[in-house]
This record gives structure tokens, sequence and C-alpha cells, in this order.
């Protein structure tokens, strides 16, 4: 019996490893295939449909369009060049954006909006149409020349809010013991482990942040709809749209149609016959009918930042900025004589602060032999401002949420819920006086609690030396905006934590005007991904593994996967003080 299930069990793995074998091979036969030469028709529109992951670079995820794939995220960059390259093409007459649910900042999406109104600037018309408009969806609408709404569609028009998680009560139910270190009264992202409502700090500056972030999205549609500010507020604040019908009447939207309505629009724009089609062009094969290569000498090299910064290598497909990884291309970077700038685009919350801090050196020694400019995304916070402030000029735009100058560090009690809830004790033997620095299965001592706040206040302490040293100030002027609290772009500049408000195109222009390249240059993106074969390896590895995990917890994977992010809290952290989401 014990050979037949042996036998068995090894035909089934064999049979396994051959459909894993025929996908790849499947895939890599694809990519091969979609790589051929995309020939874009004349009197062609460019289709946008933008409800997706919007992230710095788009990578190639080879398991989209699987059973176990996902929607494959767009990268800013790549479509900002697609935009750029059609307001040139005379065989694109125009773009057809439609978006409902853009997965992505207000920054990011201001970016998208402005390279929309640039390619407009040509001469050439976008026309927005959707069934739902979110209220981010719908600020980027207003870049189009005329915004089409389904006659039964939704509209969401009634300002921002943002929801905080708090787990204090399920950490008692657990008997888990949070013991917490910080400096800084607004060093709130510890908040959610210790109360079960916002503080009063918290509450304030979040209050402060979106009103900042409304009130640029306000000012900017009013531009772009010829309705006065004060009226947009107010039609917001009292939720004054609550569908079509009344987004029509306010002047929010021009038409409200139905899909046939919109295809004769687009017709009558391209000139042609009622029955005709229209050759519509999509972005991921637009991308690929240009090069955006250059021959130029003189490079400015782009190195993003995206995600969580951790300690090591970087994970492109997981957001994870490793601090070997980021260091190592800013090393090269200096020491390439090719290389006349640097631009460092960041989008990131922050993280380990040790990892910020390599990355800072290898920032700072070459920020002394070429321009270095930073170029903030949606979040460039904590250990995110922390790159930036090592660079000669920082750039973010006016709703980027910046600064979070502070630093906090976590350790989790597990022993009562070990022992109590799951029978599990332990018993530490030692040497000397202290135990393990990082322990779950006993309260540290008030000895060695005394000691992690003396190391998080002697690391605050080198934070805000380092941004007075960058920005040129003191330490106590950086105090006073410090303290963990996050600002607006706006606020930042205000504040003198920023030097110019702008997107991506504006930094790059400071940086080749400061390496004095301004007209013959060209841009590489760094860190590379890794070959193709090697990427979808890691990436089907990366899949089975987390939906087997996702089968066998259930319901209860989501928490899984929350408590596996708290595991990345340990040690000393320059991070964002909530993960914030703006809805």
């Amino acid at each position: 019996m014990n050979f037949f299930k042996a036998f068995f069990a090894s035909c089934l793995g064999a049979l396994v490893a051959m459909v894993a074998l025929v996908g790849i091979i499947i895939i890599f036969l694809s990519a091969l295939a979609s790589d051929k030469e995309v020939v874009v028709k004349e009197n062609s529109v460019l289709h946008l449909k933008l409800d997706a992951p919007i992230r710095e670079m788009q990578g190639e995820d080879s398991f989209t369009g699987f059973p176990f794939g996902n929607v494959q995220p767009i990268g800013l960059m790549q479509l900002k060049q697609v935009i750029e390259h059609a307001k040139e093409d005379t065989s694109i007459k125009g773009i057809y954006l439609e978006v409902s649910m853009p997965m992505a900042g207000y920054s990011t999406v201001e970016e998208v909006r402005q390279a929309l109104i640039n390619f407009r600037s040509s001469g050439k018309w976008v026309i927005a149409y959707s069934e739902m408009y979110s209220e981010k969806a719908f600020y980027l609408a207003t870049a189009a020349d005329k915004i089409l709404l389904h006659k039964e569609g939704d509209f969401e028009f009634n300002g921002l809010a943002v929801e905080g998680e708090f787990y204090k009560r399920l950490f008692d139910k657990l008997e888990i013991k949070p013991q917490v270190f910080r400096v800084g009264e607004f060093k709130s992202a510890v908040e959610p482990f210790l109360l079960d409502k916002m503080s009063d700090e918290n509450r304030m500056q979040l209050i402060s942040l979106i009103n900042s972030i409304y009130d640029d999205v306000l000012s900017k549609i009013s531009t772009a709809r010829n309705i006065p500010q004060e009226q947009l507020r107010a039609i917001s604040d009292k939720m004054v749209v609550k569908n079509g019908i009344d987004a029509e009447a306010n002047g929010l939207v021009d038409s409200l149609v139905y899909f046939d309505e919109v295809l004769a629009e687009l017709r009558s724009r391209v000139g042609v016959g009622e029955n005709s089609n229209i050759n519509f062009v999509k972005y991921n094969a637009y991308r690929k009918s240009f090069s955006t290569y250059k021959t130029s000498k003189n490079e400015i090299a782009v190195i993003v930042a995206d995600g969580e910064i951790m300690p090591g290598k970087a994970d492109l497909n997981n957001n994870l900025v490793g601090s070997d990884t980021f260091a190592e291309e800013i090393r090269k970077a200096r020491e390439d004589k090719d290389i006349k700038a640097i631009v460092l685009r960041i989008n990131s919350p922050g993280g380990s602060f040790q990892a910020s801090d390599v990355m800072w050196r290898e920032i700072d020694l070459a920020s002394q032999t070429k321009p270095v400019i930073a170029s903030m995304s949606d979040v460039a916070a904590s250990g995110g401002y922390y790159l930036a402030m090592a660079c000669d000029t920082i750039v973010a735009q006016s709703n980027t949420i910046t600064g979070s100058i502070g630093i906090f560090g976590v350790m989790f009690d597990l022993s009562s819920f070990l022992g109590n809830k799951i029978g599990i004790t332990f018993e530490e033997v030692k040497t000397g006086e202290y135990g393990e620095r990082f322990t779950v299965t006993r309260p540290l001592t008030d000895a060695e609690k005394r000691i992690w706040q003396s190391e998080l206040e002697r690391h605050y302490e080198t934070f805000t030396e380092k941004a007075a040293e960058g920005r040129s100030t003191t330490k106590d002027a950086i105090k006073k905006v410090g303290g963990g609290r996050v600002w607006t772009g706006t606020q930042a500049l205000d504040n003198k934590l920023v030097d110019v408000l702008g997107g991506f195109d504006v930094a790059v222009q400071i940086a080749a005007e400061k390496a004095g390249v301004s007209s013959d240059y060209k841009i590489r993106f760094y860190p590379k991904r890794k070959p193709f074969l090697q990427d979808i390896m890691e990436q089907f590895g990366g899949e089975v593994e987390a939906k087997i995990m996702q089968r066998e917890l259930g319901e209860h994977y989501v928490w899984f996967k929350k408590w596996e992010h708290l595991q990345h809290y340990q040690g000393a952290q320059a991070r964002m003080p909530f993960d914030l989401k703006i809805n």
C-alpha cells in the first residue's frame, strides 16, 4: 500500500511539474509574439482605460490573463511617454479616456492629468466617458475637452475622507501587548496598536492634510470646468450631486449618453461614417509601436524608490525598496561618467531607519559629484523624505504627502497569547543582565525599554540633524515642523521642506539644466527588471504559494497578511504615521 501511495504521489508531482512547464512555455511564446511590431493605422484613437493600479514603473506581469494572474499595473512613466508620443503622432487624432476608479494617489493622477492637458495643447482632443465616476476619476476626467457619463451612471462628488484601522480591542482579546517607543507627538503609526480611535493630534493633522489636498483639487477643477471654487465646495459639502442628472445640471459633466452615442461622438471627431469602425489603439499595444531610445551620450539616470523601505535586495513585484539594491544603483550612477545627473523618483511611506540611512549616505556622496534632484510622487514621507533631504533640489506635487520626520519602534509581547491561548511557554537563560534584544516571548524589562527609547531618541537627533544640513537650516527649525507630522507638498513648500512644486518632468528639467545638458540628453530608469525567465519563475512560485496559503486560511488570510506586514515594524522605523488611504 505504501508503494502505491508513493507511486501515485510521484506521478501527481510529475504532472504538476509538467503543467507548470507547459504554462511557462506558453507564457514565453506569448511574450515573444507580443513583442512583434505594432503598426498604428491612420486616423486612430488612443484608448486609455485606467481602472488599474498605476505604479511608478510598469513591469511585465507574465501571468496577466491567466486564472491565477492579476490585473497588470500601468506604469506612470510609460503612460506619460505614451501620451507624449501620441501628441506628436499624426496617426493619432485624439484620446478616448475611460476611467471609473483609478487605483493611485492624487499626485499620480495629477501627473496623468497634466500629461493629458499637455496633449490637448497640440490641438488634439480628449473625450472622457464612464458608467461611474469616483471623485478621483472625475478629477482626472477634467483634463478632457468633454466629459460624458452613462444615462443612468453614478457620480461621486462629496469630498475626501480618511479612515483608520485600530487593533487595540483585538489585541486585548488575544492578550497581545504592544511595547511602543516613539519620538514626536505626531508619530502615530503606533496608534492602531494602543488606541481604539484617533488621537487629537492625529485627527488635527489629518483634517489639515485632506483639506489642503481637496482645496488644490477643487482649484484645478474650477479652472477646468469654469465653475467658482466656492461653488464647487458648497456642492461637495452638501452632497448636492447624487447622480448623473445632478452632475449635468451643475456643470460637472457635459452630457448623459449611452455607449452608442459615445461612438457616434468619436466617429464625428475622426470624420468617418455612421457605421464605420473606429481605429482604436490600446495603451499596451501603442507603447510597443515606438521607441524612446536616444543616441545622446549624456544620460540622466532616474532611480525609482517605489514602496516600503527595507534592508537587503529590492523586490519590484512586491513594491519593496531594498537598501542594498538602491545604494548600489546610486553608487553606479555616481561613478558612471556618462550619467550627468540623477533624479530620485520617490513614492515611499518610509520603513527601516537603518536602511534609509544606508541609502542617504550614497545619495549624499552622489550629490557631491553631480546634480541629484528628488521628484516626489504620491508619498515621500519619513524614510522617503530621508532620501530626498540629501538631494540638491526637492520637487513635490502640491498634493504629495511628505514630511513625517520622526522615529518609532514597536515590539509585540506574545507571552500571554502563546501561554494562555495556545499553551506554549518559554524560559530564557542568558550570560549577562540583558536577554535578546528582539523577543516576542516575554515582556521587555524596564532597563531594556530605556535602552530602546534612548536609541530612538538618538536616531531622531540624527534624522533632524541631517534634515537641517540638507535644507540649510537649524535643527530647531526642523523640529518645529517635525515630530512625525505629515504635510502636503504645498504645506511643505511653506515650511521649507521642499523647494519647487511640480511633477516628474519639472525635476528632469532642473536636473538637465544643472548638468548643462538641457538640449542633449536621454533618460534611463533604474533598477532594471530581472531577466524574463527568472522573473516569471519567481512570480509563479510566489503566486502558487500565496494561493495555497489563501486556500488554507480562508477568510483569515487577510489577517495573516496584516500580521506578516507587522513583522516589518521591528527595530527603529522611519515610517509614515499611518497607512493613508484617501477616499
